[in-house]
C-alpha cells in the first residue's frame, strides 16, 4: 500500500500547476518560487508514490493514469482547505455556520433571492452561492463540493436525497415584431426558416430544446446558433437574431415589460421540475438543513 503520510500540500500544489501551466518554469512562477524546488518537490512526490506521475514520451506534462488519481487528490484537498476557510472566517466573524449553495444558471433569477430573504432571517449563517451549467454542478455534486444544489432532473448516477420544489416551465420567446406573432397555427415548416439560439452543450436547457425541435421537425436539421449565457440569448432574441426556448423565470422580466414575447406553440410550454438535492452518503450541517427547511 502506498504510503503518503509525508505528503506535503507544497508537493501538491507543484505537482497540479505543473500539469495546469505545462512547464516546471509557468508553475514556479505561478506559486512565487524557483523552478528546482518545483522538480526537487515533483521528484519527491514521484519517489513517494512509487510510480511515474507524468508520460514521458509525450510533449509537455501530460499525466499519467497515476498522474491523474493524484491530480484529483490535489483539487480536492484544495476544495477541503477552501471549505474550511470559509468556516472559520464565518466563526470569526461571528456567524454560527457557513453552506455552500449551488445553482444552475437558470436558477439564478430567483436563487440569490432566495439566499438573501434566508440570511435576513438567519443573520448568524452564511450561504456562499454556486452558480454553473449542468454539467457543472454535477461535477460539484460528485466530489461534494456543495451542501445543497438547486436543479432540474437529479442525475441517476449519485446517490442525492431529493426534493420536489416546484414547476419550471420552459418557453419559445421572439421579439415583439416578429413575423409569427398572432399566427395561431405555427406549423413544423414554419420553425423550419428560424434560427434558434442556444446554450453551450451540457446544458439543461439546450437538450430540453433539441428534443423539442427533434420532435416538431420529425428528425430534421435546424439551424441553432451557440451562444454563452442566457443573458446573451435574450438580446440577441430581442434583437432579431433569431428564436429561443428558455426557461420562462430567465425572460419574465422582458416579457413584462414587452421587450420579448412568448411564441405560442403546441407542445410548449415544457414543464420541469426544478428540484433541491444534497448528497445521501454526506452528513448535513445544522447550518444546510436550516436552509434546507427555509
Amino acid at each position: 500500500m502506498t504510503d503518503l503520510r509525508s505528503l506535503t500540500l507544497k508537493q501538491l500544489r507543484g505537482f497540479a500547476s505543473t500539469v495546469e501551466h505545462g512547464s516546471v518554469t509557468d508553475a514556479a512562477r505561478a506559486l512565487g518560487v524557483t523552478p528546482p524546488a518545483i522538480t526537487m518537490q515533483l521528484k519527491l512526490l514521484e519517489k513517494m508514490i512509487g510510480s511515474p506521475l507524468f508520460d514521458r514520451s509525450m510533449d509537455g506534462f501530460v499525466p499519467t493514469a497515476v498522474g491523474e488519481a493524484v491530480l484529483q487528490m490535489a483539487i480536492d484537498v484544495q476544495h477541503i482547505i477552501e471549505r474550511s476557510a470559509d468556516n472559520i472566517q464565518a466563526l470569526r466573524s461571528g456567524a454560527a455556520g457557513t453552506l455552500i449553495f449551488a445553482a444552475v444558471s437558470t436558477a439564478k433569477y430567483f436563487a440569490p433571492g432566495i439566499v438573501a430573504r434566508f440570511q435576513r432571517e438567519h443573520s448568524g449563517l452564511r450561504v456562499k452561492l454556486v452558480v454553473g451549467n449542468r454539467g457543472e454542478i454535477i461535477a460539484g455534486l460528485e466530489r461534494s463540493e456543495f451542501d445543497l444544489a438547486i436543479m432540474g432532473y437529479p442525475p441517476g448516477h449519485l446517490p442525492l436525497v431529493t426534493e420536489r420544489l416546484g414547476n419550471h416551465p420552459h418557453i419559445a420567446i421572439a421579439p415583439p415584431d416578429h413575423r409569427l406573432i398572432g399566427d395561431g397555427d405555427i406549423l413544423a415548416d414554419d420553425l423550419m426558416a428560424e434560427t434558434f439560439l442556444a446554450r453551450e452543450a451540457g446544458s439543461g436547457t439546450r437538450m430540453l430544446m433539441e428534443r423539442f425541435l427533434d420532435r416538431v421537425g420529425s428528425g430534421r436539421p435546424f439551424n441553432i446558433v451557440e451562444m454563452g449565457t442566457n443573458e446573451t440569448i435574450k438580446q440577441a432574441v430581442m434583437a432579431g437574431l433569431g428564436l429561443a426556448i428558455l426557461s420562462a423565470h430567465a425572460c419574465q422580466s422582458e416579457i413584462k415589460e414587452g421587450k420579448l414575447i412568448s411564441l405560442k406553440l403546441a407542445g410548449l410550454p415544457i414543464v420541469r421540475q426544478w428540484f433541491l438535492v444534497r448528497r445521501k452518503d454526506r452528513i448535513a450541517s445544522t447550518a444546510s438543513e436550516l436552509f434546507r427547511k427555509y
